[in-house]
């Protein structure tokens, strides 16, 4: 049944001006497609009789799009490493492990699922262990709720235990196999994943570079230019390259398919490459600073010229936080420390339809628009008894949404919709 969701409606449009209704309304499809939102005045005749969530004066937007997120990774935010290479040593590829088992992968992504719709996340880019059942279940978890999901299953042939590492040649193997059953279906999407640089040895990386080449439509994710360690790693591993964004390069990564977590350290050599192939670079700013790993400068990779696409993710579990407001808030404070102020419009925008254009699935949500899927997170501004009060002094939108990035967190998310249906609700 057709179903109006009504509250302070925002969203934005293509060229990334906020469009802003002080009480708006969105009607829904039995579809879960969105078909019609504007002004509440201008609700049309035919939907006076359906069915309605009345949100008052909270905030109706698109849902949160996190472009850079660790699925088996769900249990370890706060896990204490020195360092990046550390940290996965120590926890990461020991936790990884566990996803061999099928009826642990299966557990795991509803829970992992319902992390995100709770946070307000109707969308991501995510990481599966080596396993490829780690990435079915992920798939079919993401089936069963609606959402548009692009994940792959990791590959990795080096460089880590024996219980996550596959071969280049399992691990094209295992990549098709779950491409050609899932890329595609419903709302999924492929994501050829080779972890980073240090993982792969040369055979798989120029294995990924053909997988990315010849599977239609699938993105590429990986890492890079994290840590100074790891970079130094790289140099020592692929001795021939000019930087490490030249190893990716040299096997046909990058692209307007392929989004590189963290490029922290990039040269301004890097920074230009990844600009004419159009890759994306996706800021993690709470794992950067968990793990000491650098500030990453938006206005650096944004410069005049040579702008470099940008995307922005939590990185759970590296990331301390399910939620993007919180990463929001993080990452303008990181923006700060580097001499930059970005607006919270501007963050709103990249957590929805900037990320959605990114992922490559702006056609179908990121924005309040007809024909869209109703992905949609309800945000309240007075959550909390400090958010309320803060809440008081705000005159404009600008102002409450920067009091909701700097804290807020899952509490201020009053309930989350996927394709039309809620699948989290707080009371």
């Amino acid at each position: 049944m057709t179903r109006v969701i009504k509250g302070q409606t925002l969203s934005f449009a293509a060229d990334g001006e906020a469009v802003h209704e002080s009480k708006g309304a969105v009607a829904v499809g039995d579809d879960g497609a969105i078909l019609w939102a504007g002004p509440r005045a201008l609700l049309p005749r035919g939907f006076a009789q359906a069915e309605a969530d009345d949100y008052g004066e909270m905030i109706v937007m698109p849902g949160f799009i996190d472009a850079h997120i660790h699925f088996p990774q769900y249990r370890m935010l706060a896990a204490p490493g020195k360092d990046l290479l550390d940290w996965l040593t120590r926890f990461t590829f020991p936790e990884e492990s566990r996803y061999a088992d099928a009826a642990h992968a299966q557990a795991a992504a509803k829970i992992f699922l319902q992390r995100l719709f709770a946070h307000g996340t109707t969308s991501a880019l995510a990481f599966c262990s080596v396993h490829k059942t780690c990435a079915d279940a992920l798939f079919a978890a993401a089936q069963d709720a609606g959402m548009a999901l692009v994940t792959g299953k990791t590959m990795m042939d080096r460089n880590a235990i024996p219980a996550v590492e596959d071969t280049p040649e399992t691990g094209a193997r295992e990549t098709v196999a779950l491409y050609e059953k899932w890329h595609g279906r419903d709302r999924l999407r492929y994501a050829v994943t080779p972890r980073f640089a240090i993982t792969s040895s040369d055979a798989q990386l120029k294995v990924s570079g053909e997988l990315l080449a010849s599977l239609p439509g699938a993105l590429m994710q990986t890492h890079l230019s994290e840590s100074p360690r790891e970079i130094a790693f790289v140099k020592e591993l692929f001795p021939w390259s000019k930087d490490y964004t030249d190893v990716y390069d040299r096997f046909g990564l990058l692209g307007e398919r392929s989004l590189f977590a963290h490029g922290i350290h990039l040269s301004e050599r890097e920074c230009g490459r990844l600009s004419e192939s159009g890759s994306t670079v996706v800021h993690c700013p709470t794992s950067n600073t968990f793990l000491g790993s650098g500030l990453m400068s938006m206005p650096r990779l944004s410069e005049r010229g040579r702008p470099v696409h940008l995307g922005v993710a939590t990185d759970v579990g590296g990331g301390v936080s399910y939620s993007m407001l919180a990463t929001l808030g993080e990452a303008y404070k990181v923006q700060m420390l580097n001499g930059y102020k970005p607006s919270a419009l501007g963050l709103f925008h990249m957590a929805t339809r900037g990320n959605a254009g990114r992922l490559k699935i702006a056609h179908e949500t990121g924005a309040l628009e007809q024909g869209k899927f109703a992905d949609i997170v309800v945000l309240d501004p007075q959550a909390t008894p400090v958010l309320a009060s803060r809440h008081a002094l705000s005159s404009s939108l600008e102002d409450v949404l920067f009091s909701l990035m700097i804290l807020g967190d899952d509490r201020a998310v009053k309930a989350t919709y996927v394709k039309g249906r809620k699948v989290h609700g707080r009371a």
